[in-house]
């Protein structure tokens, strides 16, 4: 935490994109990011797969398909994190990354007393110390909640619902905030220092597309492709109705992004492919497309067939 609030300190004369002002008591005002094209090579990639599996039907993808996958980072919107959000994905062992829409009016919190002429430069958006002692007296139920996540033996939904606002009052819910406050902080300091990790996170429309909250926003426009009758709206006031298409859209993003991972897979094997992507082509690769797939018409379902893939 001390070091991502000197590297803050020490680089804010220097960068550019970010100024911190006397503004309602400390503002903190980013460049906007400019919008990059899509890579080249993206584009050709896509185009291939829709020349080699064109129109392919969308129930097709549902019938005719286990993967492991380790999370690195998570991204969100704004709405999407909260200082007890970023206390449980430093206790898992994964990033939380999120797009802050009111990032003018975050504070940094101090990584110790005594300190207060610390990082002159951020004096106007730096607030009070980090109580490590009320941490400390947490530390084992804080692990002990998080082991219960990572293992699967309570719900994830029935832990978070203990640590809400309602509970404010719970010692574990304080150090949880107390600790999600300093891994904030240390984010909050590589976001504002560092323009590649806010280009990650929050670049904008018509960039590549897997760019942070990009991925996202792709997978909305999959679930509108998807979910195109009436609008998107459900024909039913019946829970068990809404239920029943809501899992059914899961299960169909779910197989369009297994299946185009497959398609991806046997397109870049090819010789012409080998060595082509560069780093940037990379960072845009994404199983969200669907151009060359066909939502529409009447579906013939028979179960011994097979799309044509490795």
């Amino acid at each position: 935490m001390r070091a991502a609030l000197a590297t803050l300190d020490q680089g804010l004369p220097r960068n550019p994109d970010l100024r911190i002002t006397r503004k309602r008591g400390g503002w903190i005002s980013l460049t906007p990011l400019q919008p990059r094209p899509s890579p080249l090579n993206i584009e050709a990639l896509k185009a291939e797969v829709t020349e080699t599996w064109r129109l392919t039907s969308l129930l097709d993808i549902g019938m005719r398909h286990c993967t492991e996958l380790e999370v690195d980072r998570q991204y969100v919107d704004s709405h999407g994190q909260s200082v007890v959000a970023f206390a449980f994905t430093k206790l898992l062992g994964f990033q939380l990354l999120p797009r802050l829409k009111a990032i003018h009016s975050q504070r940094l919190y101090r990584p110790e007393t005594g300190q207060s002429d610390a990082y002159p430069n951020l004096q106007l958006v730096l607030s009070r110390p980090i109580d490590w002692k009320l941490i400390r007296r947490q530390y084992d139920e804080m692990i002990k909640y998080a082991t219960a996540l990572r293992l699967g033996t309570a719900e994830a939904e029935a832990i978070l619902r203990r640590f809400t606002r309602e509970n404010i009052q719970h010692p574990t819910y304080k150090a949880l905030a107390e600790f999600g406050k300093a891994v904030k902080t240390v984010f909050l300091c590589r976001y504002l220092h560092d323009q590649a990790l806010r280009r990650e996170i929050v670049e904008p429309r018509g960039s590549p597309d897997n760019d942070g909250l990009n991925v996202v926003e792709h997978w909305n426009s999959a679930d509108d492709f998807i979910f195109f009758a009436r609008r998107g709206e459900f024909s039913s006031n019946r829970r068990e109705d809404q239920e029943l298409s809501m899992l059914s859209l899961h299960l169909l993003q779910n197989c369009m992004v297994y299946v185009n991972t497959l398609m991806l897979q046997q397109v870049l094997a090819q010789p012409h492919w080998q060595g082509r992507l560069t780093a940037t082509d990379l960072r845009a690769l994404t199983p969200l497309v669907w151009e060359h797939v066909n939502p529409y018409g009447r579906f013939e379902l028979d179960m011994t067939t097979r799309l044509p893939l490795n």
